[in-house]
């Protein structure tokens, strides 16, 4: 095996992934929505989708949109009772047919969830039913030789969750002092807290 050349295989793979994610109004719905959320925006994955959707709600979290991760697997032992009426969930689901994840949302529905929106490939999976707002994934080829590790697929997760928290961010008019005040310790506090 040429490890350069399967390195740079695997990079465009990804890069690829990436680049063809289908982009159309559902985004600007989707942000629209979080950016009117009256309640908690919560986010929802799981597996190495969960690791996507919490790593989402870290960055909201930074970046001047409050969020919290909710384990669609502990949701289902009482972790499901922080969601109240007018709550956002986004949820991550490649097949969109996760049971946890589907159970989070259709439980969230009878505690008063407001808005759910699903980040999903399949086009037949049961996340898109339970949705307001559907952000496609695309057709996702992943880089394992077999197919079957989730590397494009999260890779394209994360590049759209990443555009939905800047869009936020920016639509808040959130600074770098805003920023700042959010990173008291470490190379990113320090430098934000330097430029403002």
């Amino acid at each position: 095996m040429d490890i350069k050349q399967r390195v740079n295989e695997i990079f465009s793979e990804e890069a690829n992934a990436i680049s063809s994610i289908p982009v159309n109004d559902e985004f600007e719905r989707a942000v629209k929505l979080l950016q009117a959320c009256k309640g908690k925006v919560l986010t929802t994955g799981m597996g190495k989708a969960g690791h996507i959707a919490h790593k989402f709600s870290a960055t909201l979290c930074s970046t001047g949109t409050p969020a919290s991760f909710v384990h669609p697997g502990e949701a289902a032992h009482g972790d499901l009772g922080i969601i109240e009426e007018n709550d956002a969930i986004v949820a991550f689901s490649t097949s969109g047919k996760t049971k946890e994840v589907l159970d989070t949302l259709a439980g969230g529905r009878k505690l008063g969830l407001h808005t759910v929106i699903g980040i999903t490939s399949h086009p037949d999976s049961e996340l898109r039913e339970l949705s307001d707002v559907v952000l496609d994934m695309g057709t996702i080829k992943e880089a394992c030789t077999f197919e079957l590790t989730p590397t494009s697929s999260m890779a394209v997760m994360l590049a759209i969750s990443d555009a939905l928290a800047l869009l936020l961010m920016e639509l808040k008019g959130f600074t770098t002092e805003d920023f700042g005040k959010r990173h008291h310790g470490g190379y990113l506090g320090k430098k934000a807290r330097n430029s403002s």
